[in-house]
């Protein structure tokens, strides 16, 4: 006689409600400590003690599964297409208006709590990971002029950017709080194109 409980279906476990939870934890465990890139599917899977379909079954594919596992709002890619397709001179402003868009959105608290929730806990790898190896990683090519520059003019955007969210959305200085977000892109873009496509001293 076969029960029920001998009988699993793949990449199911018994009282499986808890499983979404346990790949979640997994997953940010995994892209904390070795970042996007060098986190598989298979890799989650294996912590979460699932089979990898499970993974794909909840959550689709990695950027999907990294998305959630920060509880980003919205998929990262998706909002920086228009940043992604933009011209080299209009770099900086496409991708300041874009993340604004963003968190001056009915997203913005969601995009809030997890930047918050991410510095509390001590722990920048996901946020790393987050900005060079998924939503900057696409520019990396385009702005790598000269040849080496490319990873830090990522990371001199990502100054600029993680500061403008901890100073206007969680610290909430004014003006900088208050201020239309069409202005703040007139002044915040002309040093973002800068660091992506401008010269750098001693490179």
């Amino acid at each position: 006689m076969t029960s029920e409980a001998g009988t699993r279906r793949p990449g199911r476990r018994p009282g499986n409600s808890g499983a979404r939870d346990d790949i979640l934890s997994s997953a940010r465990e995994l892209f904390a400590a070795n970042g996007f890139d060098k986190t598989t599917v298979r890799a989650v899977a294996a912590r979460a003690g699932v089979d990898p379909a499970l993974v794909h079954h909840y959550f689709g594919t990695k950027l999907q599964l990294f998305t959630a596992s920060i509880a980003l709002p919205v998929d990262p890619r998706d909002v920086l297409a228009p940043v992604y397709a933009a011209p080299p001179e209009d770099l900086g402003r496409a991708l300041v208006a874009a993340l604004l868009g963003v968190w001056d959105s009915p997203h913005r608290d969601a995009a809030v709590a997890m930047f918050r929730a991410q510095i509390a806990g001590g722990d920048s790898g996901l946020i790393r990971s987050f900005l060079l190896e998924v939503a900057l990683a696409p520019l990396f090519e385009r702005i790598d002029r000269p040849v080496g520059t490319g990873r830090l003019r990522a990371e001199l955007v990502a100054t600029q950017m993680t500061g403008i969210m901890l100073v206007r959305y969680i610290i909430g200085l004014e003006p900088l709080a208050s201020m239309p977000s069409e202005q703040l892109v007139g002044i915040v873009a002309p040093t973002v194109q800068h660091y992506l496509t401008g010269d750098l001293p001693g490179m």
